[in-house]
């Protein structure tokens, strides 16, 4: 894909999780720590997107001058299973094809802090990308961060909703840091160069 095409659409970098403080440091909280990251990169900060359910932030990233991109960076208020809504909606009013549409997301088939990009594909039971999915068909980016699988019989969902344990904090900004990179290296340079870069 020729990233300089239809040079006028932003790209809208979808960070998925449940709002509210209490599921702030969730595993499933993952790519709102991504987002808030390259929000404050920006120097923007998140503010209601007037009849959409989210949070948006517009900004450029990348390097200055002809090389920068216009991003619309977008936390969904709705919880995980109905973020589809508010990402189209939001979607439909920057005028953005798909394929300029980026999930940031937990992964729990990559072990913790391992990044993997792509485009398209299925939504291995996360609800976000199932509801973005739904909406929108799946021709969208998606920067896929691991959490690893539940210990022993652990329920995924009771995984997912716990916070990050005291050992993946101590890699955690790091690991936060490098999945912004890669947002950022994917927007400015293509599919292609981000995952020979951080695809591991």
């Amino acid at each position: 894909m020729d990233v300089t095409s239809d040079a006028g659409a932003p790209w809208l970098i979808v960070g998925l999780g449940n709002p509210g403080p209490e599921y702030a440091m969730n595993r499933h909280n993952v790519g709102f720590m991504v987002v808030d990251l390259l929000a404050g990169r920006t120097g923007g900060k998140f503010k209601r997107a007037g009849k959409a359910q989210a949070q948006v932030v517009e900004g450029r990233i990348g390097s200055p001058g002809p090389g920068s991109r216009r991003v619309v960076l977008v936390k969904p208020m709705s919880f995980m299973n109905l973020s589809g809504g508010p990402v189209n909606a939001l979607r439909d009013f920057y005028k953005v094809p798909l394929e300029r549409v980026v999930a940031v997301h937990d992964e729990l088939d990559i072990d913790f802090g391992t990044l993997r990009l792509k485009l398209g594909g299925g939504d291995n039971g996360h609800n976000g990308l199932k509801s973005m999915t739904r909406v929108m068909g799946p021709e969208y980016h998606r920067v896929r961060f691991g959490i690893g699988r539940p210990p022993g019989r652990m329920q995924v969902a009771d995984f997912v909703l716990k916070d990050f344990s005291s050992v993946e904090r101590k890699e955690l900004d790091y690991c936060v840091d490098r999945a912004a990179d890669a947002v950022e290296c994917l927007v400015a340079e293509g599919l292609e160069r981000a995952q020979g870069a951080y695809n591991s």
